[in-house]
């Protein structure tokens, strides 16, 4: 398989020289698709979109910089620009493409270590809110008579996560060192952070679906330094503003899960600043604003703010129904409106205004009625009709709130 860039190896090693067989498992889904950042899973869109660290790294080396690999009477030779940047392959067999455990991460989230803890007297070590679940060692079944932090792996953990995938390593022969030194032909080190932040977003990930917040919320909070970074340097380009957005989202998602509803508003709110830079005619990011619009609005429904909330609901909506217009024929984004406007009856209904809220209810049954999906189309066709359901109820018997139904 086809490893990452790594600052503290010099020469490639073989793949999977001393990597666990269990490493060879298939990646998680993109976070940036649109399965992972539904409505609080109500959209039902199951179509993956595209991840936006895929896209053309503008810090890459270009072709003429890169030295041909596999030769060994190559090794070591100048292209015909006098310069030349070669990856290493990471001795520890992380890669930001596939899915690969190392010595570095923990065996219960599947992500690099955070918190790092060691049980006694096994020595197995964990992050630490993975293991306090625990009573007993997960690993090995001994008995955890008490727990201590281990610093010192913990810091060579981040000491990797900070180097990862940040230098290619320019390759000069012997005889070019002179003038290497004479600053005629210069070493190139290329900053690869879209290939870092490919990486840290899948840790990220990884520790979210194990409810490994903290350690989420840090790889993610360390992306988007790298981003900015960029943003300072290039400027606010559509391909930096979708990454900013994107990863901003992640993080609302991470602050709510702690309960931290002020800091996941202002990240959501910070995504839609950067999303909104960005034209709206391309159905993946017309969908991560509304989500982020969305998410807002849910965050004020809880806190009983239901004008605020509403005023959400409204934004994503017209978001929406403008993305419609420029995508007829999408299903996806008609189900989208669908939801939308049961969110917005929904707050009608609890604001008294009863008339708007039936005819919310009515417009999204008439567009789900109208909505042929193909036999391709079964997870969204199930979603199709249990939003069908459920507006069809809120017609005819109110008992239930949009936002716990959808």
């Amino acid at each position: 398989m086809t490893t990452s860039v790594c600052p503290f190896s010099k020469a490639a090693r073989p793949d999977n020289a001393s990597a666990p067989k269990q490493a060879d498992m298939t990646p998680p889904a993109c976070p940036f698709s649109k399965a992972t950042r539904p409505d609080d899973a109500k959209q039902g869109d199951t179509t993956p979109s595209a991840c936006p660290f895929s896209k053309a790294n503008a810090f890459a080396p270009k072709k003429s910089e890169i030295a041909s690999e596999g030769c060994p009477e190559n090794e070591g030779k100048l292209n015909k620009e006098d310069s030349a940047t070669v990856p290493a392959k990471c001795p520890f067999g992380y890669d930001s493409q596939t899915f690969k455990l190392g010595p570095f991460s923990c065996m219960l989230c599947q992500s690099l270590l955070f918190d790092s803890s060691r049980c006694v007297p096994c020595t197995h070590v964990f992050c630490k809110v993975c293991l306090a679940r625990f009573k007993d060692c997960p690993l090995c079944g001994a008995d955890i008579e008490s727990v201590e932090a281990d610093e010192n792996l913990q810091k060579m953990v981040d000491q990797f996560i900070e180097g990862h995938a940040r230098i290619k390593r320019s390759l000069v022969n012997s005889t070019d060192k002179e003038e290497v030194e004479d600053d005629n032909k210069k070493v190139i080190y290329a900053d690869v952070s879209m290939e870092r932040g490919s990486f840290l977003v899948q840790q990220a990930m990884r520790a979210f679906q194990a409810q490994n917040y903290e350690s989420a919320k840090s790889r993610l909070a360390m992306c988007t330094e790298d981003i900015r970074d960029q943003l300072g340097r290039e400027g606010n380009t559509p391909e930096l503003c979708s990454q900013l957005g994107a990863v901003l989202g992640m993080l609302g998602d991470c602050s709510r899960a702690m309960g931290d509803s002020s800091s996941a508003v202002n990240h959501f709110e910070e995504s839609i600043e950067f999303l909104m830079k960005l034209p709206l005619d391309d159905l993946e990011i017309t969908h991560t604003l509304s989500v982020s619009l969305n998410k807002i609005g849910d965050l004020k429904y809880y806190d009983e703010d239901l004008q605020a909330a509403r005023s959400y609901y409204i934004r994503a909506l017209d978001v929406r129904r403008d993305a419609m217009k420029h995508h007829p024929n999408a299903p996806s984004q008609i189900l989208d409106v669908a939801v939308s406007l049961a969110k917005v009856a929904d707050i009608d209904r609890t604001l008294t205004n009863e008339d708007a809220a039936i005819d919310g209810f009515r417009e999204g049954m008439k567009l789900l009625e109208s909505l042929k999906l193909d036999s391709e189309d079964s997870p969204l066709e199930q979603r199709r009709l249990s939003v069908l359901e459920f507006l069809k109820k809120q017609v005819e018997k109110p008992e239930q709130s949009a936002e716990t139904a959808l």
